[in-house]
């Protein structure tokens, strides 16, 4: 237990403590052995003395020699030994805990590559992380990857080589880029939208027209007139308006026709301006090098459908554009505008949107049209221009005031806007082009206005259609029709309003003889009438 067997003086002196003095008789003497968790006994309070134990001498293990009389062979007493208290010069040594500072280093590591993986794959899930650390999401479902790993293992089972090749293409599949709105809307063999621009640019043009807004009449007071006032007048005055057109056909002998929307050759708003006195065409400058503003004379328009034809003629060999088929366009599906909107300062604007919806009905001007709705910015100036579809081809003609006229009087709508199917149009361009006017359309030759239940009763009149004005010359002209009289009936058959004897009128040909009652002061009048073909200048 001791370093050194020659202090025997001082193990006298540390046995007496230890053992509190001689032990009684009766005690059993302690045998030393090993404890694996020894107590520390407590210190005696009595102060070391340099007294000799009882029996007048110590056993100590490291002294070689035999037991000395006591309480064993030899007599003497042996004190407990405890390994905590050694030569007071020593410090008591730790067990050491190697397997438990092992195990600790492995459940630090295992808990840190844990947390590492549901850290991942929770920024994985994570669209604003994702795209924060510059990742595409192209991740695949959860489903997608338990579906794909178990026809792996399966794979694996069977054939190695052939589970390999499924784990590559699940690679390739999740490594694919995200597709754009542009290509989710667009059809697999599509052009490029800058393609579609190049194709079609070089034939949408600019239709300049002059209208002439006539002066109006005036009177101021004169003293020295003989009856106190002067009469006078304003001069007309040119207005120019500006618009977009197409160039359909080239004819082989230098001349071309044109399409675009009636309404920017021929003034039919609250001004009353009529057809334009004049009108040209503007080339693109940046296709075009010689004279890009050409004189050109207006084949035939029709007001309802909205429709005109131009021909012009040059020297320049100008591009064509080609057509599709409306008919085939879907919801959805890619379409791009080009016009000049608000003037030629935004000469061959391009807008991109998508087919909102299609062979929506419209009522216009007393008129109901099949038309294509689109998101595509149609603003004033695109009038006439194309509507294009992914492969460059024209499937409609943009009508900014077909969409203004819409939402007139509501609040502002963004997004809402229509084009006149190219089907549609091109039986008609054909009629314009052979005839100047659509053929075979009935005309009565009125300015009607819907008398509502509520108007009748205050006039005491049957509700019906009111004859505002008669064309001269027009069936209802040569049939005796006159301002004030209220249509009623068409053969017989009731009409409450404008949108009613439209109906009835155009179950007939131009040609045809029909009815129309009437009520003229007081009274119910049948009036035989023979319809004849509706042209673009007249009335309905």
């Amino acid at each position: 237990m001791f370093e050194h067997d020659d202090d025997f003086g001082k193990t006298q002196e540390l046995d007496s403590l230890l053992s509190g003095g001689t032990p009684a008789a009766d005690e059993t003497p302690v045998y030393p052995q090993q404890d694996p968790a020894p107590q520390v006994p407590p210190q005696p309070q009595t102060p070391l003395q340099n007294s000799q134990p009882a029996g007048g001498s110590y056993y100590s293990p490291r002294s070689g020699g035999g037991y000395p009389s006591g309480g064993y062979p030899g007599g003497g007493n042996v004190p407990p030994v405890n390994d905590n208290f050694r030569n007071d010069a020593e410090a008591p040594k730790k067990k050491s805990h190697k397997g438990l500072k092992a195990l600790a280093v492995f459940a630090s590591v295992a808990f840190i590559a844990y947390a590492s993986i549901q850290l991942h794959q929770y920024a994985m899930g994570n669209d604003k992380i994702r795209s924060f650390l510059g990742k595409q999401d192209n991740t695949v479902t959860e489903q997608e990857n338990e579906e794909n790993g178990t026809e792996d293992e399966q794979a694996d089972t069977k054939d190695s080589a052939a589970g390999k090749e499924e784990k590559t293409d699940s690679k390739d599949s999740s490594s694919a880029k995200p597709m754009s709105f542009i290509e989710l809307a667009a059809r697999e063999d599509a052009m490029s939208i800058p393609d579609i621009v190049d194709k079609i640019t070089p034939a949408t043009v600019g239709v300049a027209s002059t209208f002439v807004m006539k002066g109006q009449t005036y009177s101021t007071f004169d003293p020295f007139s003989f009856f106190g006032f002067d009469q006078g007048s304003t001069p007309d005055q040119d207005v120019p308006a500006t618009g977009t057109g197409i160039i359909m056909s080239d004819n082989g002998d230098g001349t071309y026709y044109i399409i675009t929307n009636a309404h920017v050759i021929n003034d039919t708003s609250q001004y009353k301006m009529g057809r334009a006195k004049s009108v040209q065409i503007v080339l693109n400058p940046d296709y075009y090098d010689d004279d890009t503003r050409i004189d050109a004379e207006i084949v035939g328009f029709d007001a309802p459908e909205d429709i005109a034809v131009l021909k012009i003629t040059t020297d320049q060999k100008l591009t064509v554009a080609e057509f599709g088929d409306s008919n085939d366009l879907r919801v959805g599906e890619l379409v791009v505008a080009i016009g000049n909107p608000l003037g030629f300062e935004l000469f061959g604007s391009v807008t991109t949107g998508i087919v909102s919806a299609l062979d929506r009905e419209v009522e216009i001007n007393d008129q109901k049209m099949k038309l294509i709705q689109t998101d595509t910015a149609i603003n004033s100036g695109n009038s006439g221009g194309p509507l294009i579809n992914c492969y460059g081809q024209v499937i409609g003609i943009n009508s900014s005031k077909i969409s203004s006229s819409y939402y007139s009087g509501e609040a502002s709508v963004e997004g809402l806007c229509f084009a006149i199917p190219i089907t549609h149009a091109q039986d008609i361009i054909n009629q314009l082009i052979n005839y100047g006017y659509v053929v075979g359309k009935p005309l009565i030759g009125i300015t009607p206005y819907d008398l509502d239940e509520i108007t009748a009763e205050r006039l005491n009149c049957p509700v019906g259609v009111y004859v505002r004005d008669v064309e001269d010359g027009s069936p209802a002209d040569l049939a005796g029709i006159s301002t004030g009289d209220i249509i009623i009936a068409v053969d017989g058959q009731t009409v409450r309003n404008y949108e009613e004897l439209k109906a009835e009128r155009d179950k007939h040909q131009a040609g045809d003889r029909i009815t129309l009652t009437i009520y003229r002061r007081g009274e119910d009048v049948e009036v035989p009438l023979i319809l004849q073909e509706r042209k673009a200048s007249t009335q309905q």
